[in-house]
């Protein structure tokens, strides 16, 4: 299965995310508050590292399965 993450990034923007995983900027901060993606804040951007996206994809394909 191929990512449609930026192989490049490590630390990965929202609108980054949201294109990733085509969900709202709504929902994506929604997985950040509730804890289901991991981030950090640098000043005053919020960054969500590369390999919490992957972690969470793995684990709603388990849920799914």
């Amino acid at each position: 299965m191929s990512s449609p993450l930026p192989t490049t990034h490590q630390a990965l923007t929202v609108p980054e995310v949201m294109a990733a995983l085509r969900l709202s900027r709504f929902t994506v901060y929604n997985l950040i508050r509730s804890r289901a993606l991991a981030s950090f804040t640098e000043g005053r951007s919020r960054r969500i590292p590369a390999d919490s996206v992957r972690a969470y994809l793995e684990a709603k394909l388990e849920e799914a399965a």
